[in-house]
């Protein structure tokens, strides 16, 4: 007998169907990539500043990150992004065309990863649905055309996912920690993967965590933090930067005055922050009562300081569609109010796409056209006030959606 689903739509119990489409998808996607690199020109953007400035510099010794720059500019990347692409020149010899292999075998690792997420959760996502997952043309061309570091960095953050989907949390939090270490935009997954840290652990256990991820950073900045320490963290951790409103895909309708000013900064600041709270305290939070219970439950149920310290919640086993959920639309939120999301920044999201529209309520057709609108504005360039309109309203369509959808219950042990 066939079981409904969440959303209306019914598939029969143990349906193998996503899974064997999932593998056909990988074959096919192979295929596509292999036939992209053979004959799609690679594009030049960053290629040459990353390997013949850049990394070149480093490797010759380098250590002051205000000297190590090229044709795009200072680096402003954590130190994982040198020793990420180091390798990639040891492996290539800074050639362009077995790079793209090597992007195109890290493209499929990525899809792997986040189809084994789709697979294991519990969302109702008809198996045609995972189709989507292979149909973009902007992130072919981020992984294979631009060799992007946002390539490495998003498949770092997706197998640390899929560790923390099977509650795997240390290990999880170090290669969590690896993707920051290569681009920054990782941390907008970051006050997600806290709360659920919080929901799933005890306070020694958090603290380790967290230690665990700090250990990476200071391991991996080390080389610099010796020589040139305030060079290197104001450089690599800027979070002040101001980015070019030529690019911005998302808000180009803004007059440049006042895209560059810090009253928008500081606007989208708070806006992020702000709904951040809400979605934590109504949504993900909801089957504990809200934030502010969850956290005086934790100090009220300890009856010593030692229970509070080493004790877990009374619920403390997440389940995975919970997991997944509370990380893609945090970090959805995070980009619904990034000031400048430039045509790289695609990657950020947009293999959270159908899961996300999966889990609102709209209809099968409005979710299809949500996401093939969202992917029209992606490949417009230059992008134009129009579309950056259109991708503001998309997206602040899909973050009402998933407002007004029911919140899953969030614990695999207890009950509803």
């Amino acid at each position: 007998m066939a079981r409904v689903g969440k959303h209306g739509e019914s598939s029969p119990p143990s349906d193998r169907r996503p899974l064997h489409f999932a593998a056909f998808l990988l074959l096919a996607d192979a295929a596509l990539v292999a036939l992209i690199v053979a004959f799609v020109p690679y594009t030049k953007i960053d290629w040459d500043a990353y390997m013949a400035q850049k990394v070149d510099a480093f490797v010759e010794g380098e250590r002051d990150y205000t000297k190590i720059e090229g044709d795009t500019g200072p680096l402003v990347y954590p130190a994982g992004f040198l020793y990420v692409y180091s390798a990639i020149k040891l492996l290539t010899a800074g050639q362009v065309f077995p790079a793209q292999i090597l992007f195109g075998v890290l493209y499929i690792v990525n899809l792997s990863l986040v189809l084994l997420m789709y697979v294991k959760t519990e969302v109702v996502l008809p198996w045609w649905a995972l189709g989507l997952l292979c149909l973009s043309k902007r992130v072919h061309s981020i992984f294979v055309l631009r060799l992007f570091n946002d390539c490495f960095a998003m498949t770092f953050l997706h197998a640390a996912m899929v560790l923390i989907m099977y509650h795997k949390w240390y290990l999880g939090l170090v290669i969590f920690s690896a993707a920051v270490s290569i681009k920054m935009n990782v941390l907008l997954f970051a006050p997600s993967l806290l709360l659920l840290m919080l929901k799933a652990m005890s306070i020694k256990g958090v603290f380790f965590a967290l230690l665990g991820a700090a250990a990476l950073q200071v391991l991996l900045g080390m080389p610099f933090l010796l020589s040139h320490p305030v060079e290197y963290i104001s450089q690599a951790f800027n979070l002040g930067r101001v980015f070019i409103h030529f690019w911005s895909v998302n808000f180009k309708f803004v007059p440049e005055k006042f895209f560059v000013s810090k009253e928008l900064a500081v606007a989208l600041l708070v806006l992020h922050l702000t709904t951040l709270l809400v979605f934590a305290h109504y949504k993900w939070l909801k089957h504990e009562g809200g934030l502010f219970h969850f956290l005086h439950s934790r100090f009220k149920d300890a009856t010593s300081i030692g229970q509070l310290i080493f004790a877990k919640p009374k619920l403390s086993t997440l389940n995975k569609e919970h997991i997944v959920t509370v990380m893609f639309v945090g970090n959805f939120i995070g980009i619904v109010c990034a000031r400048s999301l430039h045509y790289q920044f695609y990657s950020w999201y947009f293999y959270s796409l159908p899961f996300l529209l999966w889990k609102t309520r709209f209809p099968t057709f409005v979710r299809v056209i949500l996401f093939l609108a969202v992917e029209l504005c992606w490949n417009i360039y230059p992008s134009t006030a129009y579309s950056s309109l259109l991708l503001l309203f998309i997206h602040i369509s899909i973050l009402f959606g998933l407002w007004s959808s029911p919140a899953e219950y969030p614990y695999a042990n207890g009950k509803k």
